[in-house]
């Protein structure tokens, strides 16, 4: 069954392309060409999405239809955002978003005048407000993933039958009743189900619907059911987990929430919790508890958001780093931890729900996608499937930021990875006034010639510095001149002859660490001002030689030059909200046009949704096991001598 596009005008998306109307969808147009707002990929710009009454903010040039995605507010496409289907319409009800070409063919002149555009080509490049209209909230076909759409063929089937009761005459057992009335498929019968068959069929007169997951018959319910097909697709996250609600029958989903992982007090990355589990022989134990109580607390709230009994979710799919899983399921994670980390499987046997602690389904099955490696697991995986990096022709670095930084080069023919030991730098972890990205962390800053101007998360009071805004301070002090290339503060004579509007914010504490004040608090005293220090720039040097080694390795292993690179993804959390322009100026990325970076979303949760909306998207990702070739770095003798290299500011 393929997506339908419905009765629009038909186009061809190679055309499209060519005639500079669309491009893959969460890659926006950025080429400066007609209508369309060009950015210098710094700040935060906010939508707030009607009736849905949600304020987000995304960097600048993100397109309208991505914001939403990531946010859990669905708009109808059946494309994918490729601009092909016309669907995805909004209205725009306060700020500007240019005409496209494609919105003149899509919209009346009155309508465009009245704020109406495709969201798929709308970027948002300043504050807009957009209204996204009721019979519009519910997509007809599965469009999950970056640029690409996918054919909704779930694992979830429900068949209602209508049986012939047995007499004497014709005494055939039930499971062979029901076997044969659905015999286009070849069906395993699992106990539960086996124990209610002869109940529910008498009671419901012999009509009823059987529930089938992946070719396994799991249970039988009384009457017709086949309305409700529920799953629920989890990015299992070191730090955060995300849970999204689907509508299998439609691909629509139907609730978002996240939390932080309750396994936070054994350590912040994954060495340090496996380092736990080696101190302490209940820590593995404890671990596995706390891991199944996040899943089992977001499954909760999501199925409660949906008013959707627990019961009707059918499956679940886990897209995880190889430690998250490891510890989720109770396996022992030592060998990830220490040479030559080594991974238990890079798949699983079949699993329930029930395995990694779900409380849903009693017999709901649990998918867990696979892993290449012990530090390019399962969600990295699911982040590849859902942007295509085996289908794209162009050289694509796709990139997710954090603790572990994976890293993955492709041309859609030869594809390599890598992991690059970043450390907690990104989520604020060993810097000084450092936090995790909530209210108010500092997330974005700019240096002027007279004054610092920082936007904090919720609008409050400054309280620290979240990751984004640490690349973003950072890099302003390298383009001011306040940061030398080595990474040291000049001195305050050279900063008063620099930036003589902002060089009383540099100065040393009183242990003598040179800081520079971002926000000042009661008054203009260092040590109660929120700043950046010296060893906070030494650890964002480490973290980003760490990662550009790991990619300029990747780089060689394919051959090509950094300029070949058409795309680079920044995924992840972090990497969503970093500013593109920042992440050049201090080299954590390749120096390429800013046009050519764009922020990619939560695709690890994205590949987990296509997984279960299509058992084509899980054979794919089994797929590229074998297609990927991994890249120690660790095994390399040139990684310290690159590694120091790297260290250095670019010019």
């Amino acid at each position: 069954m393929s997506t339908d596009v419905g009765d629009e005008e038909r186009a061809d998306p190679a055309e499209l392309r060519r005639e500079g109307l669309i491009v893959p969808h969460a890659d926006p147009r950025r080429t400066g060409g007609e209508g369309v707002a060009v950015h210098d990929g710094i700040g935060r710009v906010r939508l707030r999405f009607t009736p849905a009454d949600r304020d987000v903010k995304v960097p600048p040039g993100v397109s309208v239809f991505d914001a939403a995605s990531w946010n859990g507010i669905a708009i109808d496409s059946t494309c994918g955002g490729h601009g092909t289907c016309k669907k995805c319409k909004v209205r725009i009800l306060d700020g500007s978003v240019p005409v496209s070409r494609l919105d003149q063919r899509s919209f009346t002149a009155d309508q465009l005048d009245a704020g109406w555009r495709l969201a798929c080509l709308a970027q948002a490049t300043s504050d807009i407000d957009v209204e996204v209209p009721p019979m519009m909230t519910r997509p007809k076909a599965a469009t999950v993933g970056v640029g690409r759409q996918v054919i909704l063929r779930p694992a979830i089937q429900k068949r209602y039958v209508e049986l012939a009761e047995p007499t004497l005459s014709d005494q055939v057992p039930d499971l062979a009743r029901l076997l044969a009335a659905i015999d286009d498929l070849e069906l395993r019968v699992d106990i539960h189900a086996l124990r209610r068959l002869p109940a529910v069929s008498r009671q419901s007169d012999f009509k009823f619907t059987a529930v089938i997951v992946d070719n396994v018959l799991i249970d039988i319910e009384p009457g017709d059911t086949t309305g409700g097909r529920h799953a629920i697709a989890f990015d299992l996250g070191t730090t955060t987990v995300v849970a999204t609600l689907l509508d299998t029958s439609t691909g629509t989903p139907a609730a978002v929430s996240s939390m932080l992982n309750k396994q936070q007090p054994f350590g912040a990355d994954v060495i340090t919790r496996i380092s736990a589990t080696m101190m302490d022989t209940d820590a593995l134990d404890k671990l596995r508890g706390l891991a199944h109580a996040t899943l089992d607390e977001l499954a909760g709230e999501v199925c409660k958001q949906a008013g959707i009994d627990p019961a009707e979710v059918y499956e679940v799919a886990i897209a995880g780093n190889a430690t998250m899983v490891a510890l989720a399921l109770g396996i022992d994670p030592e060998p990830l931890g220490v040479a030559p980390f080594i991974m238990s499987s890079a798949t699983l046997p079949e699993l329930l729900a029930s395995d990694v602690g779900v409380r849903v389904h009693p017999r709901a099955r649990a998918l867990v996608l696979p892993a290449l490696g012990a530090y390019v697991g399962g969600d990295i995986v699911a982040g590849m499937l859902a942007s295509g990096m085996d289908r794209d022709k162009r050289l694509r670095l796709f990139i997710d930021v954090g603790t572990n930084c994976e890293i993955v080069l492709g041309d859609g023919e030869r594809i390599v990875a890598t992991a690059a030991p970043a450390g907690p730098a990104f989520e604020g972890g060993a810097i000084r006034c450092g936090m995790r990205a909530a209210d108010g962390a500092i997330e974005v800053v700019k240096i002027g010639d007279d004054d610092v101007t920082c936007q904090v998360i919720g609008d409050v009071a400054a309280d620290g510095l979240c990751g984004s805004g640490l690349v973003d301070a950072v890099s302003e002090l390298v383009r001011v001149g306040l940061l030398d290339e080595s990474g040291r503060f000049i001195s305050s004579d050279a900063a008063a002859a620099t930036v003589p509007g902002v060089a009383d914010r540099l100065g040393a504490l009183d242990g003598g660490e040179r800081v520079f004040a971002l926000v000042w608090r009661d008054g203009k005293e260092l040590a109660d001002s929120v700043y950046i220090s010296q060893r906070d720039v030494r650890e964002l040097q480490f973290a980003k030689a760490a990662i550009s080694t790991g990619w300029s390795l990747l780089l060689e292993e394919l051959g090509v030059e950094a300029a070949d690179v058409q795309q680079v993804l920044l995924a992840g959390s972090f990497g969503s909200y970093l500013s593109p322009a920042s992440a050049v100026r201090i080299g954590l990325v390749p120096r390429l046009p800013v046009l050519r970076i764009v922020s990619a979303g939560n695709v690890a949760g994205e590949g987990a949704k296509m997984a279960l909306l299509s058992v084509q998207e899980r054979h794919g990702a089994l797929t590229l096991l074998e297609e990927v070739k991994y890249v120690e770095l660790s095994d390399r003798p040139e990684f310290n001598d690159r590694f120091v290299d790297q260290l250095a500011f670019p010019r």
